[in-house]
């Protein structure tokens, strides 16, 4: 991260004598994927601009065990889970903030029953709220008239049923949002859930994340918006098998928000 953005670590702050206010969450791929690197500096960039009083655990941070469980290997998980819920409850977080529905999901719905309970939201619930609260205001900018489809990721959407906060955010940036024929309870994954990212393809006549880029370019929009880093990956390697790069943008809301936040 370049100096102009300011992380602070949740150690950092407690020697200072200080809590944060949300601990934001930033995952496997938030941490180590380039392409995901980007996401996370949006939501830190909109969360500075909006002096939310924020911590990243850092090197304290481990994966929240998701795609060991998803596999199968619930040893693992447990492992992973207890070790994260030490971490939290040592330094008495209560929020939780992530852009990853993965980490959304296991935090918010796995970690109570082994004793990590916190309030867990999605990026894109901070951000509208923000929005709704008038500490974040944001302009349509190049996104003005544009046409965006919105990708429901499996976790945000029909695990924990969040299909309007998204929503609401692309609404504000004073584009066309138009609906794939399959999408919120309906909606397709993107092929990279329960673990499938990190296997090989089995068996099968198409992809799943080229049938489900399919259902995006088929309304012909501008830009797919995603609220996942594996989504993202999975819809721009659609967008590449056919061509498309050039037509048709994949991005992140909250990287869409903050370029039209003047960030």
């Amino acid at each position: 991260m370049s100096n102009s953005i300011s992380v602070p670590t949740v150690a950092q702050m407690m020697a200072n004598g200080e809590t944060p206010e949300i601990l934001f969450w930033v995952g496997c791929s938030g941490s180590f994927d380039d392409r995901a690197k980007k996401i996370t500096k949006a939501i830190v960039k909109l969360l500075n601009k909006c002096e939310v009083k924020f911590a990243v655990l850092g090197q304290e941070e481990s994966c929240t065990g998701d795609p060991a469980k998803r596999a199968g290997n619930e040893f693992t998980f447990m492992m992973q889970a207890m070790q994260n819920i030490q971490v939290l409850d040592g330094y008495q977080i209560k929020k939780i903030v992530t852009a990853c529905p993965h980490c959304f999901n296991t935090l918010k719905n796995e970690y109570p029953e082994l004793g990590g309970n916190y309030d867990v939201i999605h990026h894109t619930q901070l951000l509208n709220a923000l929005i709704r609260e008038g500490r974040l205001k944001i302009e349509g900018g190049s996104f003005k008239g544009k046409k965006i489809t919105f990708h429901d990721p499996c976790y945000l959407g029909r695990a924990n049923e969040e299909y309007e906060a998204p929503r609401e955010l692309l609404q504000k940036l004073d584009a066309e949002l138009v609906e794939m024929k399959r999408s919120k309870s309906k909606g397709l994954c993107c092929g990279a859930g329960g673990a499938q990212m990190f296997k090989e393809a089995e068996k099968g006549d198409k992809e799943v994340n080229v049938e489900r880029t399919e259902d995006a370019l088929e309304v012909k929009p501008n830009y797919i918006a995603t609220g996942c880093p594996f989504c993202n990956t999975m819809m721009t390697d659609g967008v590449k098998f056919f061509e498309k790069e050039n037509e048709t943008a994949v991005l992140d809301v909250a990287e869409m928000i903050a370029n039209a936040s003047d960030l």
